[in-house]
């Protein structure tokens, strides 16, 4: 029920329950459930955990619970949101269409602002998004990342466990891949089509991606301009918001987004992002951001790259191997991409394209999912390795690069023979230069 309560000011504040007026979670969002139970096997953690209070249907009636005033923000509500991997599984599944992704961020904006989580959670929280989404401060992380490393410090680090009781830090420890690259890659600010011009896109090059993974930006604007498009590469375009959203500090998100949404002012065909997480967050901008006709049309805009080089005809030259591809959540259930992915590879000569089971399945990355909830994210993780290794491929491919970085640490850990890629690096490989 609606009531009101005294804020700081002396003014009344209106509140929902025990949320207040900030961007409270809708309730026409929380009534459109039937509980059907059809969402229940699609859930990562229910399917773990098994309890209905970590499926979908549990969590949206706790959230509705709380909307009514049934409920207060005690610790046990707030651990059962904790849990959620926010992959959006039960979208695809509910026949009811639940926004169940924008319902679970907006509460986690109520429970950022009201519930109280212990210190170490708060601090460790913080800090992460305080590094991840700033390419200046991920930089300096990897450059003490790979001192880390190349000092041996690594080595005596995890032949001692000396991380071990220090789970977090340990889970953290254990996502660095074995190489890490030595600097981020200066990408021109344009460039231009090859061959027959299809349009002009603008790419984002995201924080993580940019810096873990500069090939996959190198490939991105290769392909796309060999394919016809001409490239529009803003400096210092910043974040995308979407760890931010995803944690609940949503004026933080909002924030980002209206910065990164001035960088792409010129006229372009397509806002293009080859990191699921990302693009799904831009196309959910119009939600955060009401009432600004520019912001839904920049959300029209948004393309994974899949979606474009799937429709091009590229020269291609064999690769003899065999490829599974991994649904990164925001890729399938954020942006409904399921098929373009597949098309873009199973069109390689030589490449046996296999399917892999469960493959909607989150691996338990989410962001920085697995870095808060290492124990649910390492089972999850155990699930995906089975099918993988089950599957005989030599090679997975998936669009996020968390999803990359968990997987890459499973296989390592498991001694699994497995390469994981993104899929533009492995078309990149059949796409060879003249000479």
């Amino acid at each position: 029920m609606a009531g009101s309560s005294v804020g700081t000011s002396g003014a009344p504040e209106l509140r929902l329950g025990a949320f207040d007026h900030r961007d409270p979670p809708a309730l026409d969002g929380l009534r459109a459930c039937v509980h059907c139970g059809i969402c229940l096997p699609q859930c990562p953690t229910y399917r773990v955990l098994g309890e209905e209070m970590d499926s979908p249907r549990g969590r949206v009636y706790l959230i509705r619970a709380a909307a009514e005033g049934r409920l207060s923000l005690t610790p046990t509500f707030t651990r059962h949101l904790d849990l959620c991997l926010g992959c959006r599984a039960c979208e695809s599944a509910c026949p009811s269409g639940v926004p169940f992704g924008q319902l679970l961020e907006a509460t986690r904006g109520q429970i950022e602002r009201q519930a109280s989580r212990p210190l170490g959670q708060r601090v460790w929280s913080r800090l992460l998004l305080s590094v991840f989404p700033s390419p200046r401060r991920l930089a300096l992380l990897l450059g003490a990342a790979r001192f880390y490393q190349r000092s041996g410090l690594q080595r005596l680090v995890r032949a001692t466990r000396l991380l071990r009781p220090i789970r977090r830090l340990a889970a953290l420890d254990a996502l660095l891949p074995n190489t890490l690259p030595n600097r981020e890659r200066t990408l021109p600010e344009m460039v231009p089509a090859r061959g027959r011009r299809r349009g002009t896109v603008g790419l984002l090059v995201g924080c993580v991606q940019r810096l873990l993974f500069p090939r996959v930006n190198a490939e991105s604007v290769r392909l796309l301009a060999r394919a016809g498009y001409e490239l529009l590469i803003p400096r210092n375009q910043g974040c995308c918001g979407a760890m931010h959203l995803h944690a609940g500090r949503i004026d933080e998100a909002r924030s980002l987004a209206s910065r990164l949404m001035a960088h792409f002012g010129r006229e372009v065909d397509f806002v293009v992002t080859n990191a699921a997480g990302c693009g799904s967050a831009m196309r959910d901008y119009p939600h955060w951001l009401r009432g600004d006709p520019e912001v839904e049309a920049f959300s029209l805009k948004v393309r994974d790259i899949a979606e474009l080089l799937a429709e091009c005809e590229l020269p291609l030259q064999r690769l003899d191997v065999t490829v599974t591809y991994h649904d990164a959540c925001h890729l399938a259930h954020g942006q409904r991409v399921r098929s373009q992915p597949r098309q873009m590879l199973a069109r390689i000569p030589g490449v046996t394209l296999v399917e892999l089971a469960d493959s909607e399945l989150c691996c338990g990355s989410a962001g920085v999912y697995n870095l808060l909830q290492p124990e649910m994210a390492d089972r999850l993780l155990t699930l995906k390795l089975e099918c993988i290794a089950a599957s005989g491929a030599t090679v997975v491919a998936t669009g996020n690069p968390g999803c990359i970085l968990q997987i890459d640490r499973g296989c390592r850990a498991r001694g699994l023979a497995v390469e994981v890629l993104h899929p533009v690096e492995l078309l990149g490989r059949a796409v060879r230069e003249e000479g």
